[in-house]
């Protein structure tokens, strides 16, 4: 039963990852064409020249995750609690502006945060905005945009979560005199603390990897490093460059996943689950 899924797994990304890890380390060019010469240097020149872009990347990733975890908490609970027997239709609510194209939505982002859009045109008649005020081509437009892009993917784990907390808890902590600010600290958080791992992780990962906002909605000065590493791919055809850089970034990610996860406590979380 493992071997189609393995065999997928092996054709779509053991096989692609080992031929990028040996791309890395080559040298040449699309001309005279690349060779094998274990150029380690690849890396660190990359992490040298681009070490800006790097932590820029993660900045922006974090404080795209805080915002969408400030965003989905509510609104899961609300449904997950609240929501009655219209739970599915606030879930298809919630999820139907992401039918349309990924491009598309950003775009319409920027049409949006325009100088004279539909939000800060008429702010800015009114006199309410300073002069020289402007929200698209700066880091802010480009976190914004991050954080609605990828809403679902924090969304509908916390959701999950919060659906599986028995309603009874919640009854026999207020039946213990608890208020509910205490309920909500001391039952219904941490129970929903596995949803709220995995949200993270699926939203940090792709966010701090994404490279279309940040070329619609942001400056010169808001580069990601997806952005460098698909210009080194498509516009430089310098590959071994941009795989190095692919790895660099897998490598960072996957040190912060496990720091988070350490932090966080992996091992309360799936107690916390198993409950």
């Amino acid at each position: 039963m493992l071997l189609p899924g393995g065999l997928w797994m092996l054709a779509f990304f053991a096989l692609p990852v080992s031929l990028m890890v040996s791309l890395s380390l080559q040298t040449g060019n699309l001309v005279d064409g690349f060779r094998q010469t274990l150029h380690w240097q690849n890396y660190t020149d990359g992490l040298q020249t681009y070490g800006d872009t790097f932590a820029r990347s993660l900045w922006y990733g974090l404080l795209a995750t805080v915002l969408c975890v400030a965003l989905s908490y509510p609104a899961a609970y609300w449904i997950a609690f609240h929501g009655g027997r219209r739970k599915t239709t606030y879930l298809l609510l919630l999820l139907l502006p992401y039918f349309v194209s990924y491009i598309l939505r950003t775009v319409a982002w920027k049409l949006v945060l325009t100088d004279n859009g539909p939000v800060l045109g008429p702010l800015r008649g009114a006199g309410l905005l300073p002069d020289g005020f402007r929200v698209l081509d700066t880091g802010l437009a480009v976190v914004c945009g991050l954080a609605y892009n990828f809403l679902p993917f924090m969304a509908l784990p916390i959701y999950v979560a919060l659906e599986r907390i028995d309603a009874r808890t919640m009854e026999a902590a207020r039946d213990l005199y608890a208020s509910r600010l205490q309920t909500f600290l001391r039952v219904v958080l941490p129970l929903s603390l596995p949803g709220v791992f995995a949200g993270v992780i699926m939203t940090f990962v792709p966010v701090a990897s994404d490279y279309v906002n940040a070329e619609v909605l942001g400056g010169p000065g808001d580069t990601m490093i997806g952005n460098v590493i698909q210009s080194e791919y498509f516009d430089n055809g310098a590959y071994p460059t941009a795989s190095a850089l692919s790895f660099t970034l897998m490598a960072i990610l996957l040190l912060g996943i496990f720091a988070y996860a350490r932090a966080l406590g992996t091992a309360d979380v799936l107690e916390a689950a198993r409950r």
